[in-house]
């Protein structure tokens, strides 16, 4: 099958005018976080890229498939993790991005479990939300919020990224897969709004994504874990044909078999610097 037809869950502003914002903690007793917009849903065609990987790379498209098996496997103990997989990981980007440097600054592990809520980091689900991670608002302030203040400060000045590095664990990602949409298709004046991400002590950004009938929109089937795909979060590079970010979102596969095991993944997110 070459497509699949299934809804994504685009943005739509506040009715009031106001300012959208989301509480990047989630109520305990509801598993929900606290915000002032909501979502719309709209069905779209998906497109099974497999086969095809080499046509997507993350300076056009804004992604890009590469299979890479991971010597770290069990993916449960958070030191084991950073000590582990990180550096491992920071040599595959360096790698295929030709980077001076690398910097992971955290990770996230989900697993879909269906009825369950939310009540802290240890139960990240797929998050089924057309977004972009950064502004560029938020993207430099990733980089002076994790580097030494003079370091900062050179880094920025030249070409940066934030980039996501998704990869299934365990068995592959058919329940709940990852939709990722060409950034070729996206008006980037139009369709995003900054979202305020609120923490407890302090104020992030995020795009959301308003719905564009242009959008076209990928995925790998039945993505393994020897399997990854690199997502561009931003990228202070100003060429028109250089793709700077790229809207994503888990979503529930009309296709996946009756009883596939449960989506279980890691991504991890790093800055990227060059000379």
């Amino acid at each position: 099958m070459s497509t699949v037809s299934a809804e994504l869950a685009y943005f739509t502003p506040p009715s009031d005018g106001s300012r959208p914002f989301t509480t990047i903690n989630a109520d305990p007793a509801t598993g929900q976080r606290a915000r002032n917009w909501k979502n719309e849903e709209h069905t779209v065609e998906i497109e099974n890229v497999r086969g095809k990987e080499s046509d997507y790379t993350l300076d056009t498209a804004g992604f890009q498939y590469v299979t890479k098996p991971s010597k770290h496997s069990a993916f449960i103990n958070d030191e084991d993790i950073r000590g582990e997989y990180y550096p491992e990981s920071i040599e595959l980007l360096e790698d295929i991005t030709g980077a001076s440097k690398v910097v992971l600054f955290d990770h996230t592990v989900r697993r879909h479990r269906p009825g369950d809520v939310e009540t802290d980091e240890t139960k990240r689900q797929p998050v089924d939300q057309v977004h972009v991670d950064q502004t560029p608002e938020s993207a430099t302030a990733r980089v002076h919020r994790h580097l030494p203040v003079g370091e900062a400060e050179k880094l920025v000045k030249k070409r940066f990224q934030i980039i996501n590095l998704w990869r299934p664990i365990s068995h592959p990602a058919v329940d709940y897969p990852l939709a990722l949409c060409d950034y070729r298709t996206v008006d980037a004046k139009k369709d995003l709004v900054p979202i305020a991400l609120i923490y407890p002590d302090r104020e992030g950004e995020t795009y959301g994504v308003k719905f564009n009938p242009a959008h076209r929109w990928k995925y790998q089937r039945g993505m393994n874990p020897d399997e990854v795909v690199l997502i561009k979060c931003y990228d202070s590079a100003q060429g028109d044909n250089i793709a700077r970010f790229t809207p994503h979102t888990g979503f529930k596969d009309p296709s996946a078999p009756q009883g596939a095991p449960l989506r279980q993944s890691i991504e991890l997110r790093a800055l990227v610097f060059y000379d």
